[in-house]
């Protein structure tokens, strides 16, 4: 079953058992899609999924912490909820030790020295670890690798 499948299928679910939060995740998550789809005049790739739901997550997170520091704790802990259920359709994310490896092996790869090199790093391990890490929690690994 794609990964889209899924998601409509969940959304049916959540609809029959009126779980509001769910579905207004699944509906946004869709909406999203079908707009990329559109955009590309084509169907997505499951690859395509998982980085427009990684947006997603990284858009809540973002929110999260603006409104933490508006003083609106109620709809920060609506965001995380929010995350939650956008990371039931990623695959499992990886820990900071096993990106950190992945890391090392990229820069002894591509013989990097120096931050100048941040670009082909990040480029090279961000294709390698697609979906299942953050870019910004890359990126800080990456430039406390190469001083």
């Amino acid at each position: 079953m794609s990964l889209l499948q899924k998601i409509t299928d969940d959304l049916k679910s959540a609809m029959k058992e009126r779980d509001g939060i769910r579905v207004s995740c699944l509906r946004m998550i869709k909406t999203s899609l079908k707009n990329l789809q559109v955009e590309k005049c084509r169907e997505l790739q499951e690859e395509e999924i998982i980085a427009a739901i990684s947006s997603a997550v990284r858009k809540a997170q973002e929110a999260i912490v603006e409104f933490r520091k508006g003083g609106r704790e109620d709809l920060a802990l609506k965001e995380e909820q929010e995350i939650k259920i956008y990371q039931g359709y990623l695959p499992q994310q990886l820990s900071s030790e096993e990106i950190e490896k992945i890391l090392r092996e990229v820069i002894s790869d591509l013989s990097a020295k120096t931050s100048r090199d941040i670009g082909k790093v990040m480029k090279a391990a961000m294709t390698r670890m697609a979906g299942q890490a953050q870019g910004k929690e890359v990126n800080e690994i990456a430039r406390k690798l190469l001083v």
